[in-house]
């Protein structure tokens, strides 16, 4: 399907940071924490063949910084070695340095991950903010992803709120969407992100504009949904994603959710609109083989929505079993 201007990728050919000097040993997790830190276009430099670089603390955005935009040029996986959180913005964050009186709806940070792997991220105890975001966690600013893959990321395995194996977002400027554009989520059998809620994305408040992706194989560990049942701990809602809040869109056009696992709500998405005024979008895209849960909508399988009158509007798109 054809992306809009704002989901398209930013031109980093004359980049403000470049990470290694030629070598894949001189690309270095240090060097992604120090460039990301000093903020705009950022390229690598470490050989014409692929290259895995090991994390061993968390890349974070400075709210006073120039816009941070992360290209991998299709050659870059950043692994989080099953320990680290891989990339962390957050505006209301006053250690990344407040830069507005309403950290909760300014225009910046833009952030942009394009061309890039995240792999094996763990959010497993950073709780500030709700926590939540394996591979990356966005409050405030701007964010798009273009391009990337998203592997064996996860946070909590429990909680009734807890989301995000792969990437947790609150508070966009404006209600802007999060752009998800040909990007990948899991892909195949042991390849899923894992949360106790939305194994692949989640959100509260935010909406998500995904063009063109695959977001498979994910799952939501959790039990006992939200307000979780009196004796469990909660979550188990949303294998692929979960969305949260009052006013805001879910739209997925020309993409594949297939293969996602709930042990409560909505296998391949889960979208709760408190005072029923989202709306959601569902175009020229299959979703298939997602696992039966706890509940769901009638006639929507894989799917639980609270949501507007007449929510989703489905065209040219297959729901099955």
């Amino acid at each position: 399907m054809p992306v809009p201007a704002a989901g398209l990728t930013v031109d980093t050919s004359q980049p403000d940071r470049v990470v290694g000097t030629g070598s894949p040993a001189s690309c270095t997790g240090q060097a992604v924490v120090n460039a990301v830190a000093l903020g705009g276009k950022i390229r690598f430099n470490c050989g014409a063949s692929p290259v895995t670089i090991n994390m061993t603390s968390t890349a974070k955005v400075f709210n006073n910084r120039p816009d941070v935009t992360l290209d991998g040029q299709g050659l870059i996986t950043l692994n989080g070695g099953g320990n680290v959180r891989i990339l962390y913005q957050n505006t209301c964050d006053a250690a990344q340095v407040w830069t507005t009186a309403s950290c909760d709806n300014q225009e910046t940070p833009r952030l942009t991950v394009q061309n890039i792997r995240f792999v094996n991220g763990n959010s497993t105890g950073q709780l500030a903010d709700g926590g939540g975001g394996g591979a990356i966690f966005v409050r405030g600013g701007q964010f798009k992803i273009v391009n990337s893959v998203f592997t064996n990321n996860r946070c909590e395995a429990t909680g009734p709120d807890m989301g995000g194996g792969a990437v947790r977002v609150l508070d966009m400027f404006q209600g802007r969407p999060v752009y998800v554009v040909q990007s990948t989520f899991g892909g195949g059998a042991g390849l899923g992100n894992s949360c106790s809620n939305g194994g692949a994305l989640s959100s509260i408040g935010v909406s998500y504009s995904i063009y063109n992706s695959i977001l498979s194989h994910n799952s939501a560990l959790g039990n006992g949904a939200n307000p979780q049942r009196p004796g469990t701990p909660g979550g188990g809602s949303g294998g692929a994603i979960y969305n949260d809040g009052n006013t805001f869109t879910l739209s997925i056009y020309g993409s594949q959710v297939t293969d996602n696992t709930a042990s409560e709500g909505g296998s391949a998405v889960i979208y709760v609109s408190n005072n029923l005024t989202g709306s959601m979008t569902l175009s020229d895209s299959v979703f298939a083989r997602n696992s039966a849960t706890r509940f769901g909508t009638s006639g929507l399988p894989g799917f639980f929505v609270l949501a507007a009158p007449g929510q989703p509007v489905v065209t040219r798109t297959t729901i099955t079993n």
